[in-house]
This record gives structure tokens, C-alpha cells and sequence, in this order.
């Protein structure tokens, strides 16, 4: 099942991008030509942290944004994509 929404239409901000994390073990996130992997397993960073990974400067949740099982990748970098989404 694929759940699509429109950021443009209903953008998603602070708390409600926190949300997203319910049953998230990874989280790859691209700032600039770096990601960054977090293993949600063993170590949950601190809310500022978290909201620096997925908000934009608007913010609200940064673009593109994709969740697969327990993964969020948030951001684009072609190298993620092509490994995670195989």
C-alpha cells in the first residue's frame, strides 16, 4: 500500500513531522553532498536533533521524503535511492 501526500497542499511541521518516526529503525538523511545514517535501534537522538534532519528551513518537512518498512530516507541523494529502494 502507498500512501502519497502533497507537502505543497498540507504541508507537515515540527510535532507532526516527529509523527512520522512511530516505527522507524533508519533514518537517512542528506544535508548538503553528506548523509547521515541513524540507527534508531540503539541510540534515539534528542528532539532538536531529529527536527534538524527533517525540517527544511520552511519548517516543514523536508523534500522528498519516503518512507520503505521501518526506513525514512528524507532528502535526495541518488546513491541512497539506488541502494534502498532496490
Amino acid at each position: 500500500m502507498l500512501d502519497q501526500v502533497d507537502a505543497r497542499a498540507r504541508p507537515i511541521g515540527g510535532v507532526s513531522a516527529l509523527g512520522l518516526l512511530r516505527g522507524v529503525d533508519h533514518i537517512y538523511a542528506t544535508k548538503g553532498r553528506d548523509v547521515i545514517h541513524l540507527d534508531m535501534r540503539f541510540k534515539k537522538p534528542d528532539r532538536k536533533t531529529l527536527l534538524g534532519l527533517l525540517l527544511g528551513p520552511t519548517g516543514h518537512l523536508r523534500a522528498p521524503a519516503l518512507r520503505k518498512g521501518r526506513t525514512l530516507i528524507i532528502g535526495f541523494d541518488e546513491d541512497t535511492y539506488l541502494r534502498l529502494l532496490r
